[in-house]
């Protein structure tokens, strides 16, 4: 028999951390191996749509309920001109990508995606070239995006078919241009500089719109933290958020310090928060900055060959992950770290958002189909919405050689504010045993009746594939006790877990 242990946490409506901004369950479409091409769009596919977009690839983005797709990179986006990407489509030159080694068509670009992605119940999160290119071509793409008509930009974009503004409010002041893979890589000097210069000019054209600074491609990065500080110092009055990027794996068989990876996260952010609050209080500057995760998932970068050793090709088959159930719990802990911390992150980023690292997969000309990771993230983003609730738990902790010691489960909770309901979120970290979760819902006595959905497999490195697409999927237990005040629910062991709590009436 599983052995079981013991953990606990109290919910309070009157600890709250903050109100989740949806845009916290956003995604990210990078013109990347085939999360473009034969991903979202496949004019020949028998589901497509007039556009070219696959149908059966859309009807599992909208199940994912993500409000903020970041596009079109990435490191893509650093050398991308995006002109390239508008007008009639038979005239639209080939290029080659730089950054992943292909062959880019420009058959989606800015009209296409946006269209498209509002389609889906998304608003665009739109990234802007400055590697190869910087101020001018910022904003004549705002211009052309924003602008109500009667300029140059503006009247190209009525030209093209879109008579009204796309008024995207969302921009990405370049991408990772800490890196020295990054085409354009520049000092950190050098990227305030120009970020300042760029946000200033782009904010003149349209003032509505939210700006995102590049932040440290990594936090291991030799210049993180001086990075931020530098970059911030120059552009903290122009911006509206600081981006995050970070990627987890499973290194050896040292699953127990994969199963960590949220602790790293909440490490991450709680720096990233301390310098921006230092550069405040510095600067004396009034307002908080916020941040936006912008890129984050499990990828096995172990396995990647690397750019250099990338033959030339059409949406080639770039890091398509196929993940286990340890990767879904993994993505499970990941959210909740975003949700422990929704007073500062207001927006992030699953990376990506078909085939290349993403919880859809397809096949060209052949069928879509739900990763494991598809489920936590899809599940959160559904439920995840309203007040998110100060819980610590407590209960049994285990040791990694990368983090130290860290709990065995981690959790959070959200209130919806009109009915009064709770979600728990709990992930259990144990490999080999149950944990008993006593919930002290004592400040909520409406709470009477609750549900239990748990991703867990006797075999943790069960994947879904084309052929046996629902080999995992989420189960619901039938364990949730309630008496005195105390919920009970039992978390499998390697499992992650949603708990909806509710009142007898609802």
């Amino acid at each position: 028999m599983t052995p079981l242990q013991h953990a606990a946490l109290t919910l309070d409506p009157a600890f709250a951390i903050a109100e989740v901004d949806p845009r916290l369950y956003g995604s990210f479409v990078e013109h990347m191996g085939r999360c473009v091409y034969t991903g979202i769009y496949e004019p020949d596919h028998d589901s497509a749509d007039g556009e070219g977009f696959r149908g059966d690839v859309a009807e599992l983005v909208r199940e994912l309920s993500v409000p903020v797709l970041r596009y079109p990179g990435g490191n893509f986006v650093s050398g991308y001109t995006w002109e390239d990407g508008i007008g009639p489509r038979e005239d639209r030159p080939t290029r080659l990508d730089l950054a992943w080694k292909s062959l880019e068509p420009n058959q989606v670009g800015v009209d296409e995606f946006t269209t498209w992605a509002r389609r889906m119940g998304s608003e665009p999160m739109m990234a802007v070239n400055l590697g190869t290119r910087g101020i001018d071509a910022a904003r004549n793409l705002v211009e052309y995006a924003n602008h109500p008509g009667g300029t140059h930009w503006s009247d190209l974009r009525r030209r093209n078919g879109v008579a009204e503004p796309h008024g995207i409010r969302l921009w990405c002041l370049g991408n990772e241009m800490d890196g020295p893979w990054q085409i354009g890589h520049k000092t950190a000097a050098e990227y305030a500089r120009l970020a300042a210069e760029t946000a200033k000019a782009m904010r003149r054209v349209d003032p509505s719109i939210e700006l995102v600074v590049c932040g440290s491609s990594h936090q291991r990065m030799p210049t993180f933290g001086d990075w931020e500080a530098t970059v911030l110092r120059e552009t903290y009055d122009l911006v509206d958020y600081v981006s995050l990027h970070s990627y987890y794996e499973q290194r050896g068989a040292d699953r127990g310090s994969f199963l960590a990876s949220g602790a790293n996260m909440d490490r991450f952010i709680e720096s990233v928060v301390a310098t921006c609050d230092h550069v405040r209080g510095a600067g004396q500057h009034s307002k908080r900055l916020n941040l936006a995760f912008d890129e984050w998932n499990v990828w096995y970068q172990a396995r990647f060959p690397g750019e250099d050793n990338l033959d030339w090709a059409r949406r080639p088959r770039l890091i398509e992950d196929e993940y286990s159930v340890v990767d879904a719990v993994v993505v499970g802990s990941l959210l909740i770290s975003l949700l422990r911390h929704a007073d500062r992150v207001k927006i992030a980023c699953l990376a990506q958002l078909v085939n290349v690292i993403a919880p859809i997969r397809s096949e060209p000309g052949g069928p879509a189909w739900r990763q494991t990771t598809f489920h936590p993230f899809a599940l959160t983003s559904r439920h995840g919405r309203g007040s998110v609730l100060r819980v610590e738990p407590t209960g049994p902790t285990y040791e990694t050689s990368w983090m130290g010691e860290v709990p065995v489960v981690t959790a959070t909770a959200v209130r919806d504010p009109e009915s009064g309901a709770v979600t728990l979120f709990a992930v259990n970290r144990s490999q080999d045993s149950q944990v008993a979760l006593d919930v002290d819902v004592r400040a909520l006595p409406e709470l009477a009746v609750g549900s239990h959905l748990a991703l867990f497999d006797s075999d943790p490195e069960a994947t879904n594939t084309a052929d046996h697409p629902d080999r995992v999927t989420p189960r619901r237990l039938a364990d949730v006790k309630t008496a005195d005040g105390t919920v009970t629910a039992v978390l499998p062991a390697l499992s992650w877990n949603m708990v909806r709590l509710g009142s007898a009436q609802g």
